[in-house]
């Protein structure tokens, strides 16, 4: 039956489960830590931005039934332009969500090692967590099963208790109403710019671009089901950003002057939520971690498939060799003994600058008329697209310009 309400689920669980990582519990614990309530302003903004970039990124694969990268790399004028285009999205998102794996992993473990120490294996200058090991060994298992149908399954029903878990965490420390509407009124300045940017980058995530495109083509097959499609999305999207917002209301509401690890966010909880504080935040972040250490090696193993041409089906053997490899490179990267706080935010900045160039090869694909025929982009979502696309790149551009003053 076409109206099913089964129709209306699509990839947005994933979308979320990607976004909603250990850098969104980090980045929003510390923009709360540090700033109160003032920067949910962001929060919105973010919301916004995913919506509209999601849906875009969404209904490109929809029209096509192909991922954003092979239309891409179809679309593109042959020769130089074609190379470094594909050449530059392949090292920006592979590398990225091998950093981004190495994060999720590690904030996984955060969460985990709230209740026990793990025992670390030593080799050469490398220690190896063996709940990081743990982790990235269940996401791999369940990646090779190849079964989207199971993994979807699984994803919701953590990310559905992931955001109950946070959403209670919010309301159970009794914010002040009249502060959280203050938060919503827009305010930069140089101390609060780079969280700003990673606020934008944990939400907007880049590599869900990639994701969502590929996915809504297995999922969905007519432009006719472009209702269900965005339904999917803003339901997702918004879902996640009030889960965000819930974090940074707790991260504001606790008493932690410095987080570097989980026992750091809940102790400063411990007030508030007594005991209870340490499963709140552990369960969380594990849920948040292991959530996103599934969706980033799919991603990046989506972008490798198309830059190449190869099948995107997750049983094929390229498909597995792209997701085993990048989970690797995080496996490698989280045992470095930086501190995950520090990987975390690192990677969310970072997509805070790959954004704008991201979000502008969406814009010119969604206007191409050969492409995307009757579904493509309305002056209204242009404006809106143009409007978000000046916005990260004015502020990827300030957060360059604060750091290097830092050097």
């Amino acid at each position: 039956m076409r109206g099913n309400w089964r129709n209306y689920i699509g990839p947005g669980p994933l979308v979320a489960a990607a976004f909603i990582g250990p850098g969104t519990v980090t980045v929003c614990t510390l923009a709360g830590v540090n700033f109160g309530f003032d920067l949910l302003w962001a929060l919105a903004l973010s919301m916004v931005a995913t919506v509209v970039l999601q849906e875009m990124a969404a209904r490109i694969g929809l029209v096509t039934q192909k991922g954003l990268t092979e239309v891409i790399g179809e679309t593109l004028t042959k020769g130089i332009v074609r190379y470094f285009s594909l050449g530059l999205i392949l090292l920006a998102i592979v590398l990225g969500n091998a950093a981004y794996e190495a994060g999720n992993i590690s904030g996984g473990a955060m969460g985990i090692e709230i209740f026990i120490k793990a025992p670390v294996l030593t080799i050469g200058q490398a220690s190896i967590n063996m709940i990081n090991l743990s982790i990235g060994l269940i996401a791999l298992v369940l990646l090779m099963t190849g079964n989207y149908k199971l993994i979807e399954k699984y994803l919701i029903a953590l990310v559905i208790l992931m955001s109950i878990t946070f959403l209670v965490t919010a309301v159970m420390v009794r914010p002040s109403m009249l502060a959280i509407f203050q938060g919503f009124v827009p305010g930069v300045d140089s101390g609060n710019i780079l969280t700003i940017v990673a606020l934008i980058g944990t939400t907007v995530v880049p590599y869900n671009l990639f994701l969502h495109s590929s996915l809504v083509s297995k999922k969905w097959k007519s432009g006719k089901d472009l209702k269900f499609v965005r339904v999917d999305t803003i339901v997702a999207v918004v879902l996640g950003g009030l889960v965000s917002m819930a974090i940074v209301i707790t991260g504001a509401s606790g008493n932690a002057d410095a987080i570097n690890n989980a026992v750091d966010l809940a102790l400063g909880l411990e007030p508030l939520l007594g005991a209870a504080a340490k499963y709140f935040i552990g369960f969380g972040l594990f849920a948040a971690g292991i959530t996103s250490a599934i969706t980033a090696p799919l991603a990046g193993a989506f972008v490798v498939a198309g830059c190449f041409g190869w099948s995107t089906d997750i049983k094929n053997w390229t498909m597995r060799v792209s997701i085993l490899a990048i989970l690797g490179l995080g496996l490698v990267f989280s045992s470095f003994g930086i501190k995950p706080v520090q990987l975390i935010t690192f990677a969310q900045l970072a997509n805070g600058i790959l954004l704008p160039l991201l979000s502008a090869y969406i814009l010119w694909v969604i206007n191409k008329a050969s492409v995307m025929g009757k579904y493509r982009n309305s002056l209204g979502f242009n404006v809106l697209g143009l409007a978000i696309w000046v916005i990260t790149l004015v502020l990827g551009i300030r957060s360059i310009m604060r750091v290097l003053e830092g050097i």
